[in-house]
């Protein structure tokens, strides 16, 4: 499982997430999206911690805290979903209308 944190600062680190979450467990692994174009931060990221129970814990205890400036978002990461599309620019055929 993961975890999702939203709402962050976009000054955030891989290290200050580190720092924080390592009061609720031994800490895995941690993700900071960037934006493609700009490779800025995109405010939001993952951590995986060692156990569910102390994912559980870090929600419980973040979600709705305020750091860094702002108030985050903490909770269970779902899954990525599949994207859609295939190169379909939708409808089809439009000819005969006239």
């Amino acid at each position: 499982m993961s975890i999702y944190i939203g709402n962050l600062s976009f000054d955030a680190t891989e290290a200050d997430l580190t720092e924080v979450f390592a009061e609720y467990g031994t800490v895995k692994r941690v993700q900071l999206p960037t934006d493609r174009e700009t490779g800025r931060m995109r405010g939001f990221g993952f951590v995986e911690l060692s156990s569910d129970a102390e994912e559980e814990k870090a929600i419980e205890a973040l979600d709705g805290a305020e750091w860094m400036g702002r108030e985050i978002r903490v909770n269970k990461a779902k899954p990525r979903e599949p994207r859609s599309g295939g190169g379909s620019f939708g409808g089809g055929g439009g000819r005969g209308r006239y």
